[in-house]
């Protein structure tokens, strides 16, 4: 079984950036820290903010994990 595609679209104009995995939308987390919990929670255990930060399961949408603001 393939691991489920993480998509993190661009920041909104009042912050934090919305989250999908797989047809899943999570919702919209403010922070790296945020995010790591949401893949937490939707399955991906164990993941912490390194394993995030380094993952090529994540397609990152206009800027990458240091980029939560506009």
């Amino acid at each position: 079984m393939s691991e489920p595609r993480v998509i993190v679209y661009p920041p909104s104009e009042s912050g934090g950036r919305k989250v999908r995995v797989g047809d899943k939308m999570l919702g919209s987390a403010s922070s790296l820290h945020e995010l790591t919990v949401f893949l937490q929670n939707a399955g991906l255990t164990g993941w912490d903010e390194l394993d995030v930060i380094e993952s090529g399961q994540i397609e990152w949408h206009e800027g990458g994990p240091e980029v939560w603001k506009p």
